[in-house]
Parts: structure tokens; sequence; C-alpha cells
């Protein structure tokens, strides 16, 4: 082969080597949503190039994400008014975001929010802290501090498909006592604004406001959510997160 040829060669390696890690790199059989977009990108320079935000968040909100936060979970929720969303933990190394692992999850049964108050069934669109964690079931290895408590336990008369949903809970950081145990019940901005939001386990349906995952996510994120890294939701319907 001439010189031409194996130049064109080493070109088109180089590029199928591009793609296929771009595609790698956005998903799996985890997220098929976004797996498909990583297809749609992969023609593109920009799928070639690590996010140096993360995707899928826009200027208004990675502007509130701590400058030392390298541990984030997003929440990416499917509409304003709907209850499905996914979830899905990066962490940053250097200057961009890669992404761990995502599952399917839910979140308040009518969907989203800008103005969360107490009783309205819609999740808080923001950034917050992730610190405390706790739930019904020994602690699995927690990397934040948690409380084992039979106070977490859902109550008997809830359909039973939720007598599990606090087995194990992680705080977000929403009008709460940040190192405190997650069922504290003081709320610093007043009762009216809601509180007790949760990341906990799934019952198959929309929350009063929390956040939703099976129990093979929520012990993974237990284990893997690191204080040192200063860990934070970003959550909100997509429209919203990336505004």
């Amino acid at each position: 082969m001439h010189s031409g040829g194996v130049r064109r060669a080493v070109t088109a390696t180089a590029a199928l080597a591009l793609f296929l890690t771009a595609l790698s790199a956005c998903g799996g059989a985890e997220d098929g949503r976004a797996t498909q977009a990583a297809g749609r990108a992969a023609g593109t320079h920009a799928a070639t190039v690590a996010p140096t935000g993360v995707p899928g968040v826009g200027d208004r909100l990675q502007r509130r994400i701590p400058s030392g936060s390298r541990q984030v979970v997003a929440v990416y929720g499917d509409g304003k008014d709907s209850a499905d969303s996914t979830v899905v933990l990066y962490t940053k190394h250097g200057s961009t975001w890669q992404r761990e692992r995502g599952w399917a999850g839910h979140n308040g049964k009518k969907g989203w929010t800008t103005d969360h108050h107490e009783d309205d069934d819609r999740s808080p669109v923001g950034v917050f802290t992730l610190s405390d964690a706790g739930g019904v079931l020994p602690d699995p290895g927690s990397g934040l501090p948690y409380t084992r408590s039979a106070a977490f336990a859902a109550p008997r008369w809830w359909a039973k498909s939720h007598w599990h949903d606090f087995d194990y809970v992680i705080a977000i950081d929403y009008n709460r006592v940040k190192g405190t145990p997650p069922n504290d019940p003081t709320r610093p901005e007043g009762e009216k604004k809601g509180g007790g939001i949760w990341l906990h386990m799934d019952h198959g349906s929309g929350t009063s406001a929390c956040v939703s995952v099976s129990e093979q996510a929520m012990r993974y994120l237990l284990r893997t959510l690191d204080p040192r890294q200063r860990p934070v939701v970003v959550m909100g319907d997509r429209a919203d997160l990336a505004a």
C-alpha cells in the first residue's frame, strides 16, 4: 500500500475509535435515551470532546454547582408535569465530567416546580448538597454519615408497595439543617416551603416530592458518595435543567 493509502487507513481507524469512545461514554443498557443521544451526536466534532459541564445542565444551574464538587447526581425529569426521570451519577476528573452509572427513577407525582411548597406533589428544581443518609436497614457502607432508625419506616396505613421506601434514604438539603439525620423535622425556611425531600427507594410510581430509584441504585449511591468530594444533586425537568 502506498503512503497515501496508509494515511487514509489510519485516519479511518482513528475516526472509528473516536465514534466508539463517544458512544460508550454516554450510555449503555442502563439508559437507552442517553445512548440514543450519543448516537445522534456521534457524527459531530463535539461528540469526541469530554464535557466540561454536567451534560444537559445549562449555565444558570451549572454556576450553582460548588467549584469543589466532584460528584453530581443529575436527575433528568422527562417533563414538567411528568413523574418519570433518569438519575445519573457523574464524577469530575480534572475539568471534565464522566458518567459513572444511570438508573430509571421517579420524582414528584405532579412533576417539577421552581417554587416548591408543602403538599404540592412536585419536586423542587435546583442544585442541593447531599450531606446525610439513613434508613430502616443497617448501614450498607455509606460514605455519608448514616443514621439507622425504625423511625424512618413508612406508616403501615400506606399502600404496601410503599412500605420499603425509606429502607435507605439520602437527604436532599432543601429547607433542612445539614449535619442532622434526614428525618430531623427542622425547616429553616418555614413549614410552608416543605421539606423532608430525599433520595429513597422506588415503589414504581411518583412521589410526594422526593426522588426514588431502585434498591441497587441506592446501595451504590450510599457506598459511592463521598463527603470529601462535596456531592450535590442537580435536579429538574430537562427543559428547566437546560435553561
